[in-house]
């Protein structure tokens, strides 16, 4: 039987003994015992290990399908021979020319090669297929790059027209006037925001044939980059830095308590979303308020959280799918704790070109090379009511 089938099993069966656990302990305030409680934890992070257990077994067997996947194209003894006709980054010689310089071979032949990259800013623009790779990357690892709408510019403010107000229909009698009501537009800039990081590499690596440089760079450049641009489109204040989602969206629902969350509230907050964004919904929450979130039951005895029971499939919560992120915010006064939302009204604009900067003196004392790897992106929420939040309470002062 498919292992990753067993592990779902596993966890639906795990998930409805602790459901059983709590109904049975469940006093009639609906509360349980600290005891109660620390033996429901442990049945509940079982239930969070195996889903991140059947998340990476589907990531690899992805991995392992596209790798054994036949090609279009049989091999032949006899290769063909094809010219290159990409220019520019997108140019095999300016691949080449650019690891060799990573790799200190420097030459005039290499920076010749090297001037269609050459950044204003110093260091040089990776190549077309290693960016592509790194956004690839990027996405893949970073939840609201996957729901968001992406796109690239080369330069400049992309300007985005957006509808503010609405116009309407009327009833009107026979030969009557209709009255005028048209669309009225606003607009939304969307800028650029340098984001980078430093990765130091000994001397010994770079000069070792067998290290794999664009490995190495793109898992140390996608896992920094990607943890800061996560944090900063959840939270991000848009002060030298792209706006997150939870400064801009509308806060559907305030609960009623500075540290909990009633089942009525959650639905409060999928139904304050307009059915028009609430086909292409997700929730967005961190771990500990999932824990929150686990317990609750609608008006008929239901749980709200309902674990996948298929391969591929998702956890939902009335019938949506969830994502948990540790960079959205606990439960404290006024926090911002659930999103709901169509996150496909999130615009990310990437400024094309990454750059990396070689310094060479800056760590010769401890034998290594510096590299300043940066890139410039910019984000914003383009209709906020396509957004809804849960606010916590907020305490008040001397309470």
């Amino acid at each position: 039987m498919n292992k990753i089938l067993e592990l779902i099993e596993k966890r639906a069966k795990a998930w409805e003994d602790a459901k059983k656990f709590l109904d049975e302990k469940r006093k009639p305030d609906g509360t349980i015992s600290a005891e109660d409680e620390a033996v429901y934890d442990k049945m509940e992070a079982e239930i969070v290990a195996l889903g991140r257990e059947i998340d990476r077994m589907e990531r690899q067997d992805a991995i392992d399908r596209e790798l054994a996947a036949a090609t279009s194209t049989p091999i032949v003894t006899k290769p063909e021979k094809t010219d290159d006709t990409r220019t520019g980054r997108a140019s095999d010689a300016y691949k080449k020319a650019f690891w060799q310089q990573i790799r200190n071979q420097n030459s005039y032949e290499i920076r010749n090669a090297l001037q269609e990259g050459a950044d204003t800013e110093g260091g040089y623009l990776v190549p077309d297929e290693f960016e592509h790779t790194l956004v690839e990357a990027l996405t893949d690892g970073n939840i609201i790059r996957s729901l968001a709408h992406v796109f690239t510019t080369s330069s400049g403010t992309h300007k985005i027209p957006v509808v503010a107000s609405k116009g309407t229909a009327s009833w009107v009698d026979e030969e009557g006037a209709i009255p005028e009501s048209d669309d009225v537009f606003g607009q939304q800039n969307i800028g650029a925001h340098k984001v980078a990081t430093l990765i130091k590499v000994s001397e010994e690596l770079l000069n070792d044939s067998a290290f794999n440089l664009e490995q190495y760079f793109t898992a140390e450049y996608t896992r920094r980059i990607g943890s800061k641009e996560e944090e900063t489109f959840l939270s991000g204040d848009g002060v030298g830095k792209p706006t997150g989602i939870l400064n801009t969206a509308e806060v559907g629902v305030n609960a009623s308590t500075v540290g909990g969350i009633t089942a009525d509230e959650l639905i409060d907050l999928f139904y304050s979303l307009n059915s028009s964004y609430r086909q292409n919904a997700v929730w967005i929450l961190n771990d500990a308020t999932m824990k929150i979130v686990r317990k609750l039951k609608d008006s008929n005895g239901q749980y709200l959280w309902q674990p996948t029971l298929h391969e591929g499939g998702y956890d939902t919560i009335l019938g949506k799918k969830l994502y948990t992120s540790p960079y959205m915010p606990e439960a404290a006064s006024g926090a911002r704790t659930i999103i709901f939302g169509d996150l496909s009204y999130y615009w990310i604009g990437d400024r094309q070109g990454i750059n990396f900067k070689r310094l060479n003196e800056r760590y010769a004392d401890t034998g290594q090379i510096g590299f300043l790897a940066s890139k410039r992106v910019d984000a914003k929420l383009i209709l906020p009511e396509a957004v809804k939040v849960l606010q916590q309470k907020r305490t008040t002062s001397g309470s």
